[in-house]
């Protein structure tokens, strides 16, 4: 289990922390994200958020999943990262930047001939809720074991928290493993591997998928197989993606082992110096770093009343 102690720093931020975030050491958002079975949640998030077709049209869009694979997931852990336990105002500031990248990501959707927006709500929350449920999920599966009822409702509330730097209704964020599952159930129902949608899945799930980083395409690559085990069968029918139950029970040993391996934090940060330099920091002066300026937990309302004013976007629907 990732440490909250305050040790020494392992990496040197840009700037001292404000505070610690909207979060804070303790709560169960620190305990699952700073945890080694994290680097497999978020590979999970990725690949499943492919069965949008709407959001693989956008990523499409964008394109630079495929001209720059590294850079791209640097920047989604950094920013997933910096929500999870960076300080309050970076968050906002993080939240601002993707908020503009997003709004250049429009047009219509190949398939259905609806349009498409990165900043669209349902996508938004599709990306939330696979990514929190994600890390959640291979918490449970590969590390400690499930969190108490108390702090498993707890970390759904957080997760609302986290909502709000997005452009969705935080009132349709699910608040309990009940909600989830009949949040995922009925988004099922949506959900369709379009051309971009299946090329986007095997291309996050292949060995080498990031060429400028051999270590990181060689953890991708082994991680790839513990990913493959948490996915539902119907998911793994509609994208063509086989692997036995044998194998997947192999593989979840294994990769429990590995994990126990990797629990230090800094062979924890080690790993993840490859698969995100930017988010490195981030984790290191959560996990090893001196406390913050203020040591308190801040709402986003105080966090964005120290950024300054939000920004507009257009969250086409």
């Amino acid at each position: 289990m990732g440490r909250t102690e305050h040790t020494t720093r392992e990496a040197t931020p840009s700037r001292r922390r404000d505070d610690y975030g909207f979060f804070g050491p303790g709560s169960p958002t620190w305990e699952v994200w700073t945890h080694p079975t994290a680097y497999i949640g978020f590979q999970r998030a990725v690949v499943i958020e492919t069965l949008d077709p709407f959001l693989a049209a956008a990523v499409n869009h964008v394109g630079g999943i495929y001209t720059n694979p590294s850079r791209r997931i640097d920047r989604t852990a950094q920013y997933f990262l910096t929500v999870a336990v960076g300080d309050g105002r970076s968050a906002i500031e993080a939240s601002d930047t993707i908020m503009r990248v997003h709004a250049r990501a429009v047009g219509i959707e190949p398939v259905t001939g609806r349009p498409f927006s990165a900043n669209d709500p349902d996508s938004q929350l599709w990306i939330l809720v696979t990514a929190w449920h994600s890390i959640l999920y291979c918490y449970e599966r590969f590390g400690p074991g499930p969190l108490s009822r108390e702090r498993e409702l707890r970390y759904w509330e957080e997760c609302a928290i986290a909502a709000e730097l997005q452009t969705i209704d935080v009132t349709r964020v699910p608040r309990s493993r009940a909600a989830v599952r009949e949040y995922l159930m009925d988004e099922s129902a949506r959900l369709a591997l379009s051309a971009d949608g299946h090329a986007l899945f095997h291309y996050l799930l292949r060995p080498g998928f990031l060429p400028s980083s051999k270590v990181n395409s060689i953890m991708w690559n082994c991680t790839r197989f513990a990913t493959t085990a948490t996915l539902p069968k119907w998911m793994r029918r509609m994208a063509g993606c086989r692997q036995s139950r044998l194998t997947d029970a192999v593989v979840t040993v294994i990769t429990r082992l590995a994990v126990r391996l990797w629990s230090h934090p800094r062979r924890m940060l080690w790993v993840l110096r490859y698969l995100s330099p930017s988010g490195h920091p981030l984790l290191a002066e959560a996990l090893l770093g001196e406390p913050p300026r203020r040591q308190e937990v801040v709402t986003p309302a105080q966090a964005r009343a120290e950024a300054g004013p939000a920004v507009v976007v257009e969250a086409a629907h």
